[in-house]
Protein backbone atom coordinates (compact mmCIF):
# COMPACT_ATOMS: atom_id res chain seq x y z
CA UNK A 1 0.00 0.00 0.00
CA UNK A 2 1.10 3.63 -0.65
CA UNK A 3 -0.38 5.92 2.14
CA UNK A 4 -0.89 9.57 1.67
CA UNK A 5 0.79 10.92 4.74
CA UNK A 6 0.96 14.92 3.47
CA UNK A 7 -0.95 16.91 1.55
CA UNK A 8 0.19 20.71 1.14
CA UNK A 9 -2.34 23.11 -0.68
CA UNK A 10 -1.07 26.75 -1.92
CA UNK A 11 -2.88 30.02 -3.47
CA UNK A 12 -0.32 31.98 -5.37
CA UNK A 13 -0.39 35.16 -7.84
CA UNK A 14 1.61 35.31 -11.00
CA UNK A 15 2.27 38.69 -13.63
CA UNK A 16 0.35 38.70 -17.01
CA UNK A 17 1.28 41.54 -18.79
CA UNK A 18 -1.29 44.05 -20.29
CA UNK A 19 -4.32 42.53 -18.55
CA UNK A 20 -6.15 43.70 -16.19
CA UNK A 21 -10.31 43.74 -14.69
CA UNK A 22 -12.93 45.02 -17.49
CA UNK A 23 -15.36 48.19 -16.67
CA UNK A 24 -18.07 45.37 -14.93
CA UNK A 25 -14.73 44.34 -12.52
CA UNK A 26 -15.40 40.41 -13.01
CA UNK A 27 -13.82 39.44 -16.47
CA UNK A 28 -10.11 40.00 -17.87
CA UNK A 29 -9.44 42.21 -20.75
CA UNK A 30 -6.69 43.96 -22.48
CA UNK A 31 -5.37 46.86 -20.50
CA UNK A 32 -2.41 48.48 -21.98
CA UNK A 33 0.80 49.46 -19.49
CA UNK A 34 -0.69 47.12 -16.89
CA UNK A 35 1.05 43.85 -15.12
CA UNK A 36 -2.18 42.21 -13.48
CA UNK A 37 -2.07 39.39 -11.34
CA UNK A 38 -3.91 36.41 -11.55
CA UNK A 39 -3.88 33.49 -9.13
CA UNK A 40 -4.04 29.75 -8.90
CA UNK A 41 -3.28 26.89 -7.00
CA UNK A 42 -0.89 24.23 -6.41
CA UNK A 43 -0.96 20.81 -4.90
CA UNK A 44 1.27 18.41 -3.34
CA UNK A 45 0.25 14.69 -2.47
CA UNK A 46 3.16 12.69 -0.39
CA UNK A 47 2.83 8.88 0.28
CA UNK A 48 4.47 6.52 2.37
CA UNK A 49 7.00 5.19 -0.09
CA UNK A 50 8.52 8.91 -1.03
CA UNK A 51 6.48 9.67 -4.19
CA UNK A 52 5.14 12.70 -4.44
CA UNK A 53 2.18 13.90 -6.86
CA UNK A 54 2.08 17.26 -8.00
CA UNK A 55 -0.44 19.81 -9.97
CA UNK A 56 -1.40 23.41 -10.55
CA UNK A 57 -4.24 24.61 -11.39
CA UNK A 58 -8.11 25.04 -10.34
CA UNK A 59 -9.64 27.79 -8.74
CA UNK A 60 -8.33 29.98 -5.98
CA UNK A 61 -11.85 30.14 -4.83
CA UNK A 62 -12.39 26.42 -4.09
CA UNK A 63 -9.39 26.02 -1.87
CA UNK A 64 -11.78 25.74 1.65
CA UNK A 65 -13.23 22.72 -0.36
CA UNK A 66 -9.61 21.47 -1.51
CA UNK A 67 -8.63 21.60 2.25
CA UNK A 68 -11.88 20.12 3.83
CA UNK A 69 -11.23 17.23 1.66
CA UNK A 70 -7.47 17.03 1.86
CA UNK A 71 -7.49 16.93 5.56
CA UNK A 72 -9.72 13.70 5.26
CA UNK A 73 -7.50 11.49 2.64
CA UNK A 74 -4.88 11.28 5.16
CA UNK A 75 -3.90 7.55 5.98
CA UNK A 76 -5.72 6.51 2.75
CA UNK A 77 -4.38 4.39 -0.07
CA UNK A 78 -3.43 7.12 -2.96
CA UNK A 79 -4.41 4.11 -5.60
CA UNK A 80 -8.06 4.02 -4.26
CA UNK A 81 -9.37 7.45 -6.42
CA UNK A 82 -12.81 5.86 -7.26
CA UNK A 83 -13.25 5.55 -3.89
CA UNK A 84 -11.94 8.85 -3.00
CA UNK A 85 -14.22 10.36 -5.80
CA UNK A 86 -17.38 8.43 -4.17
CA UNK A 87 -16.88 9.64 -0.55
CA UNK A 88 -15.91 13.41 -1.74
CA UNK A 89 -18.95 14.11 -3.86
CA UNK A 90 -21.33 13.13 -0.71
CA UNK A 91 -18.64 15.25 1.47
CA UNK A 92 -19.72 17.95 -0.70
CA UNK A 93 -22.80 17.32 -1.83
CA UNK A 94 -24.38 20.77 -0.34
CA UNK A 95 -21.62 22.66 -2.48
CA UNK A 96 -20.11 22.17 -6.41
CA UNK A 97 -17.03 19.85 -5.54
CA UNK A 98 -14.93 22.33 -7.57
CA UNK A 99 -12.06 21.37 -4.79
CA UNK A 100 -12.25 17.91 -5.58
CA UNK A 101 -10.37 18.19 -9.17
CA UNK A 102 -6.67 19.38 -7.50
CA UNK A 103 -6.69 16.51 -5.37
CA UNK A 104 -7.50 13.82 -8.13
CA UNK A 105 -4.96 14.97 -11.18
CA UNK A 106 -2.26 15.30 -7.91
CA UNK A 107 -3.09 11.02 -6.75
CA UNK A 108 -3.03 10.36 -10.74
CA UNK A 109 -0.10 12.69 -11.24
CA UNK A 110 0.88 10.19 -8.04
CA UNK A 111 0.17 7.33 -9.55
CA UNK A 112 2.00 7.90 -13.22
CA UNK A 113 4.58 8.41 -11.48
CA UNK A 114 4.55 5.42 -8.89
CA UNK A 115 4.22 3.59 -11.69
CA UNK A 116 6.72 5.17 -14.06
CA UNK A 117 4.12 5.90 -17.26
CA UNK A 118 2.25 8.68 -18.22
CA UNK A 119 -1.07 9.72 -17.18
CA UNK A 120 -1.94 9.34 -20.57
CA UNK A 121 -1.05 5.49 -20.69
CA UNK A 122 -2.80 4.92 -18.07
CA UNK A 123 -5.86 5.74 -18.77
CA UNK A 124 -5.07 4.16 -22.11
CA UNK A 125 -4.66 7.20 -24.95
CA UNK A 126 -2.57 6.19 -27.67
CA UNK A 127 -2.93 10.15 -29.31
CA UNK A 128 0.68 11.82 -29.14
CA UNK A 129 -0.79 15.50 -30.28
CA UNK A 130 -4.30 16.66 -30.68
CA UNK A 131 -5.42 19.56 -32.58
CA UNK A 132 -6.35 23.45 -30.30
CA UNK A 133 -8.44 26.04 -31.21
CA UNK A 134 -7.19 29.51 -30.07
CA UNK A 135 -9.75 31.00 -27.33
CA UNK A 136 -9.69 34.88 -26.81
CA UNK A 137 -10.05 36.90 -23.53
CA UNK A 138 -13.25 39.33 -24.02
CA UNK A 139 -13.61 42.33 -25.86
CA UNK A 140 -12.22 45.47 -24.23
CA UNK A 141 -12.01 49.09 -24.83
CA UNK A 142 -8.64 49.58 -25.23
CA UNK A 143 -7.52 48.78 -28.42
CA UNK A 144 -6.61 45.32 -28.06
CA UNK A 145 -10.05 43.47 -28.55
CA UNK A 146 -12.03 46.39 -29.08
CA UNK A 147 -13.98 45.89 -32.91
CA UNK A 148 -15.66 43.25 -34.90
CA UNK A 149 -12.09 43.89 -37.19
CA UNK A 150 -10.15 43.00 -33.95
CA UNK A 151 -11.04 39.86 -33.89
CA UNK A 152 -10.78 39.62 -37.85
CA UNK A 153 -7.72 40.49 -37.52
CA UNK A 154 -6.33 38.33 -34.88
CA UNK A 155 -8.11 35.44 -36.30
CA UNK A 156 -6.00 35.78 -39.07
CA UNK A 157 -2.90 35.89 -37.21
CA UNK A 158 -4.13 32.84 -35.15
CA UNK A 159 -4.52 30.77 -38.26
CA UNK A 160 -0.82 31.82 -39.73
CA UNK A 161 0.53 30.14 -37.09
CA UNK A 162 -1.13 26.72 -37.61
CA UNK A 163 -4.77 27.18 -36.46
CA UNK A 164 -7.62 25.79 -37.53
CA UNK A 165 -10.30 26.95 -35.29
CA UNK A 166 -10.69 29.70 -33.31
CA UNK A 167 -13.12 30.83 -30.46
CA UNK A 168 -14.64 34.77 -30.15
CA UNK A 169 -15.27 35.56 -26.12
CA UNK A 170 -17.38 39.10 -27.19
CA UNK A 171 -18.04 41.76 -25.05
CA UNK A 172 -19.41 42.26 -21.32
CA UNK A 173 -21.99 44.99 -22.37
CA UNK A 174 -23.58 42.21 -24.65
CA UNK A 175 -24.76 44.48 -27.49
CA UNK A 176 -26.08 42.41 -30.47
CA UNK A 177 -25.49 44.35 -33.11
CA UNK A 178 -21.60 44.11 -32.10
CA UNK A 179 -21.98 40.25 -31.64
CA UNK A 180 -23.43 39.74 -35.03
CA UNK A 181 -21.17 42.02 -36.64
CA UNK A 182 -18.08 40.03 -35.79
CA UNK A 183 -20.14 36.88 -36.36
CA UNK A 184 -20.35 37.93 -40.06
CA UNK A 185 -16.75 39.52 -40.34
CA UNK A 186 -15.02 36.72 -38.82
CA UNK A 187 -16.88 34.61 -41.35
CA UNK A 188 -16.00 36.67 -44.08
CA UNK A 189 -12.08 37.35 -43.66
CA UNK A 190 -11.34 33.81 -42.24
CA UNK A 191 -13.08 31.75 -45.28
CA UNK A 192 -15.05 28.55 -45.34
CA UNK A 193 -12.44 26.24 -43.94
CA UNK A 194 -11.60 27.68 -40.67
CA UNK A 195 -13.96 26.30 -37.74
CA UNK A 196 -15.66 29.56 -35.81
CA UNK A 197 -17.38 29.21 -32.27
CA UNK A 198 -18.45 32.19 -29.97
CA UNK A 199 -18.76 32.30 -26.49
CA UNK A 200 -20.57 35.71 -25.52
CA UNK A 201 -19.75 33.83 -21.40
CA UNK A 202 -23.77 34.65 -20.68
CA UNK A 203 -23.29 38.61 -21.36
CA UNK A 204 -26.65 38.70 -23.13
CA UNK A 205 -28.89 39.96 -21.49
CA UNK A 206 -32.37 38.66 -23.14
CA UNK A 207 -33.72 35.12 -24.64
CA UNK A 208 -34.38 37.11 -28.18
CA UNK A 209 -30.63 38.62 -27.76
CA UNK A 210 -29.67 35.14 -27.34
CA UNK A 211 -31.97 34.14 -30.33
CA UNK A 212 -30.35 36.89 -32.59
CA UNK A 213 -26.99 35.62 -31.86
CA UNK A 214 -27.78 32.12 -32.82
CA UNK A 215 -29.48 33.18 -36.23
CA UNK A 216 -26.15 35.08 -37.17
CA UNK A 217 -24.08 31.86 -36.34
CA UNK A 218 -26.19 30.10 -38.39
CA UNK A 219 -25.83 32.58 -41.54
CA UNK A 220 -21.73 32.43 -40.39
CA UNK A 221 -22.09 28.75 -40.30
CA UNK A 222 -19.95 28.58 -36.89
CA UNK A 223 -19.02 25.72 -35.40
CA UNK A 224 -20.96 26.26 -31.72
CA UNK A 225 -22.40 28.25 -29.74
CA UNK A 226 -21.38 28.17 -26.27
CA UNK A 227 -23.35 30.17 -22.79
CA UNK A 228 -24.99 32.36 -24.95
CA UNK A 229 -27.29 34.46 -22.20
CA UNK A 230 -27.70 35.61 -18.43
CA UNK A 231 -29.25 32.47 -17.20
CA UNK A 232 -25.40 31.91 -16.60
CA UNK A 233 -25.62 28.43 -18.51
CA UNK A 234 -27.62 25.94 -16.42
CA UNK A 235 -31.62 26.50 -17.44
CA UNK A 236 -31.97 23.15 -19.24
CA UNK A 237 -35.58 24.16 -20.45
CA UNK A 238 -34.50 27.60 -22.12
CA UNK A 239 -31.32 26.26 -23.55
CA UNK A 240 -34.06 23.08 -25.20
CA UNK A 241 -35.83 26.04 -26.49
CA UNK A 242 -32.85 27.83 -28.18
CA UNK A 243 -32.03 24.44 -29.95
CA UNK A 244 -35.34 24.16 -31.52
CA UNK A 245 -35.10 27.54 -32.81
CA UNK A 246 -31.55 27.63 -34.48
CA UNK A 247 -29.23 25.11 -36.53
CA UNK A 248 -25.79 26.42 -34.70
CA UNK A 249 -25.13 23.37 -32.25
CA UNK A 250 -25.05 24.37 -28.99
CA UNK A 251 -22.43 23.80 -25.87
CA UNK A 252 -23.49 24.12 -22.49
CA UNK A 253 -22.30 22.45 -19.24
CA UNK A 254 -19.67 24.78 -18.29
CA UNK A 255 -21.40 26.15 -15.37
CA UNK A 256 -23.39 22.55 -14.68
CA UNK A 257 -21.40 20.57 -12.37
CA UNK A 258 -20.71 16.90 -12.03
CA UNK A 259 -21.56 13.76 -13.81
CA UNK A 260 -25.32 13.40 -13.20
CA UNK A 261 -26.15 17.40 -13.44
CA UNK A 262 -24.35 16.54 -16.90
CA UNK A 263 -26.06 14.03 -17.52
CA UNK A 264 -29.56 15.26 -16.67
CA UNK A 265 -28.47 18.11 -19.34
CA UNK A 266 -27.56 15.98 -22.12
CA UNK A 267 -30.60 14.07 -21.66
CA UNK A 268 -33.10 16.85 -21.80
CA UNK A 269 -31.80 17.96 -25.22
CA UNK A 270 -30.22 21.06 -24.19
CA UNK A 271 -27.03 20.74 -25.32
CA UNK A 272 -25.56 19.68 -28.76
CA UNK A 273 -21.96 18.80 -27.10
CA UNK A 274 -21.25 17.82 -23.32
CA UNK A 275 -18.83 20.29 -21.51
CA UNK A 276 -16.40 18.99 -18.94
CA UNK A 277 -12.81 20.33 -16.83
CA UNK A 278 -10.99 17.91 -14.90
CA UNK A 279 -10.18 21.25 -12.53
CA UNK A 280 -13.44 21.76 -12.18
CA UNK A 281 -15.66 18.67 -12.19
CA UNK A 282 -14.07 16.45 -10.07
CA UNK A 283 -10.92 15.69 -11.64
CA UNK A 284 -9.39 13.33 -14.43
CA UNK A 285 -11.79 10.74 -12.81
CA UNK A 286 -14.94 13.08 -13.35
CA UNK A 287 -14.11 13.86 -16.26
CA UNK A 288 -13.54 10.45 -17.68
CA UNK A 289 -16.48 9.50 -16.56
CA UNK A 290 -18.49 12.42 -18.24
CA UNK A 291 -16.68 11.58 -21.79
CA UNK A 292 -17.95 8.04 -21.10
CA UNK A 293 -21.53 9.66 -20.73
CA UNK A 294 -21.28 11.49 -23.58
CA UNK A 295 -19.95 8.94 -26.05
CA UNK A 296 -22.87 6.60 -24.54
CA UNK A 297 -25.70 9.29 -25.83
CA UNK A 298 -23.79 10.00 -28.87
CA UNK A 299 -22.39 13.10 -28.29
CA UNK A 300 -18.94 14.94 -28.49
CA UNK A 301 -17.91 16.23 -25.15
CA UNK A 302 -15.36 19.19 -25.79
CA UNK A 303 -12.88 20.15 -22.57
CA UNK A 304 -12.75 23.41 -21.22
CA UNK A 305 -9.68 25.40 -20.42
CA UNK A 306 -6.09 24.61 -20.66
CA UNK A 307 -3.58 22.68 -18.89
CA UNK A 308 -1.03 19.19 -18.98
CA UNK A 309 -4.03 17.47 -17.22
CA UNK A 310 -6.74 18.92 -20.21
CA UNK A 311 -3.98 17.53 -22.61
CA UNK A 312 -4.56 14.23 -21.28
CA UNK A 313 -8.05 14.05 -21.12
CA UNK A 314 -8.30 14.92 -24.63
CA UNK A 315 -5.99 12.75 -25.77
CA UNK A 316 -8.55 9.87 -24.36
CA UNK A 317 -11.71 11.03 -25.45
CA UNK A 318 -12.35 9.56 -29.36
CA UNK A 319 -15.31 11.86 -28.96
CA UNK A 320 -13.90 15.13 -28.88
CA UNK A 321 -12.50 17.94 -31.19
CA UNK A 322 -10.13 20.41 -29.53
CA UNK A 323 -8.10 21.27 -26.73
CA UNK A 324 -8.62 25.16 -25.78
CA UNK A 325 -5.93 27.18 -25.73
CA UNK A 326 -7.04 29.94 -23.42
CA UNK A 327 -6.87 32.53 -22.66
CA UNK A 328 -5.11 34.59 -25.71
CA UNK A 329 -5.41 37.91 -27.12
CA UNK A 330 -3.16 40.09 -29.89
CA UNK A 331 -1.41 42.50 -27.24
CA UNK A 332 -0.87 40.04 -23.87
CA UNK A 333 0.08 37.01 -22.69
CA UNK A 334 -2.04 33.56 -21.56
CA UNK A 335 -3.88 33.67 -18.89
CA UNK A 336 -2.70 30.24 -17.32
CA UNK A 337 0.58 30.73 -15.04
CA UNK A 338 4.48 30.32 -16.94
CA UNK A 339 5.06 27.69 -13.90
CA UNK A 340 6.73 24.72 -15.75
CA UNK A 341 11.04 24.43 -16.25
CA UNK A 342 10.18 21.48 -18.54
CA UNK A 343 9.15 23.44 -21.57
CA UNK A 344 6.05 22.66 -21.54
CA UNK A 345 3.72 25.95 -22.26
CA UNK A 346 0.12 26.98 -23.40
CA UNK A 347 1.41 30.30 -24.80
CA UNK A 348 -0.29 31.04 -28.30
CA UNK A 349 2.79 30.43 -30.08
CA UNK A 350 3.00 26.59 -28.89
CA UNK A 351 1.04 25.41 -31.89
CA UNK A 352 2.32 23.24 -34.39
CA UNK A 353 1.61 24.07 -38.34
CA UNK A 354 -0.27 21.33 -37.95
CA UNK A 355 -2.76 22.89 -35.77
CA UNK A 356 -1.97 20.70 -32.91
CA UNK A 357 -0.09 20.61 -29.73
CA UNK A 358 1.92 17.54 -28.26
CA UNK A 359 0.58 15.52 -25.20
CA UNK A 360 3.30 15.45 -22.22
CA UNK A 361 5.10 11.97 -22.37
CA UNK A 362 6.95 11.77 -19.01
CA UNK A 363 6.08 10.22 -15.91
CA UNK A 364 2.79 11.07 -14.35
CA UNK A 365 0.95 14.20 -15.92
CA UNK A 366 4.55 14.77 -17.71
CA UNK A 367 5.53 18.49 -16.25
CA UNK A 368 8.03 19.74 -13.78
CA UNK A 369 7.08 22.93 -11.97
CA UNK A 370 9.06 25.63 -10.81
CA UNK A 371 8.28 25.16 -6.98
CA UNK A 372 10.89 28.46 -5.93
CA UNK A 373 8.43 30.65 -8.23
CA UNK A 374 5.15 29.14 -7.26
CA UNK A 375 6.86 29.79 -3.07
CA UNK A 376 7.95 32.64 -3.72
CA UNK A 377 4.17 34.34 -4.81
CA UNK A 378 2.44 31.84 -2.83
CA UNK A 379 -0.41 33.69 -0.77
CA UNK A 380 -2.41 31.25 1.11
CA UNK A 381 -1.18 27.71 2.07
CA UNK A 382 -1.87 24.64 4.54
CA UNK A 383 -0.21 21.27 4.92
CA UNK A 384 -1.75 18.51 6.28
CA UNK A 385 0.41 15.43 8.05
Amino acid sequence: MSIIRKIELLEFTYPVENVGPAENGFDTVYVPNRTGRLSSMATRIETSDGVVGEYVGGMNLAFRQSAYIAQRLLGRDAFHRLEIYEESKRALRKFDKMGVGVLDIALWDWAGKRLETSVANLIGASRQRIPAYASTYHGDRNGGLSSPADFADFAEHCRSLGYRAFKMHGWGEGIVEEEVASIHLLRERLGPDMKLMLDPASHLRTFADALAVGRACDEAKFFWLEDPFRDTGVSQSAHRLLRERIATPLLIGEHVRGLENKADFAVSGASDFVRVNPDYDMGITGALKVGQMAESLGLDVEVHSSGPAHRHCVAAFRNTNFYELALVGPKCGSSKPGVYTCGYSDALEAIGEDGQLPVPTGNGLGVDYDWEFIRKNTTNSVVFE
